[in-house]
């Protein structure tokens, strides 16, 4: 059995982030939940895209300053009220390495109409390789499934083990509210509308 590692937040954005981030809207706002460090705002925000950081480290939210196309908000996720207004919405949200379970209502009502929610963190089975490894921490297998459904459109989800950037377990989810905007610019044989699909690959 690998020796279990210590957890260091990585710098550089997810992988599965970086995968789905094509099916954002061009322009359109993001909302980076438990931002730390602002790897995720960084990413959106050379892409073109304003961005909402969200984090009760005002720390980490200080080195966001200077970033451009990034504002920041210092708010208390776990313990305190849902720091955005009603008519805040986004063409996506992203969270990874993150899980408070009573959110999941909230990011979900942040997205607009064709929103994105790109979610990624750690799963049951994680201990064996390190932290986090209390189970309020980790999914329950199919977790993120349930918590989207029926609201959303499964667009890609996974649930297992990857090696990196580090061994650990993952459950990853890329789904999206309707009514579904975006168009694969090809049309049937009879030159009808393009049927509603999602491009997989950017």
């Amino acid at each position: 059995m690998p020796t279990p590692a210590l957890y260091s937040p990585p710098t550089t954005a997810s992988a599965w982030i970086e995968q789905w981030s094509h099916l954002v809207e061009k322009g359109g706002a993001v909302l980076d939940v438990a931002a730390g460090n602002g790897r995720h705002s960084r990413f959106f925000a050379s892409r073109g895209h304003d961005v909402l950081a969200l984090d009760r480290d005002e720390t980490a939210l200080a080195s966001l300053a200077a970033v451009q196309h990034v504002s920041t908000r210092c708010a208390d996720l776990e313990n305190a009220a849902w720091p955005l207004r009603e008519d805040e919405k986004f063409a996506a949200v992203v969270v990874t390495n993150y899980l408070h379970r009573p959110l999941f209502p909230f990011l979900l009502d942040a997205l607009a109409p064709g929103g994105v929610l790109l979610y990624e963190t750690f799963a049951a089975g994680n201990a064996q390789f390190g932290k986090p490894s209390n189970p309020d921490f980790l999914l329950n297998p199919g977790e993120l499934l349930d918590a989207v459904r029926p609201r959303l459109r499964v667009i890609a989800y996974q649930d297992g083990f990857i090696s990196a950037p580090r061994a650990s377990c993952v459950q990853r989810i890329c789904a999206v509210a309707g009514p579904a905007p975006l168009s694969t610019g090809l049309t049937d044989r009879n030159n009808a509308a393009p049927p509603d699909r999602y491009v997989l690959q950017s």
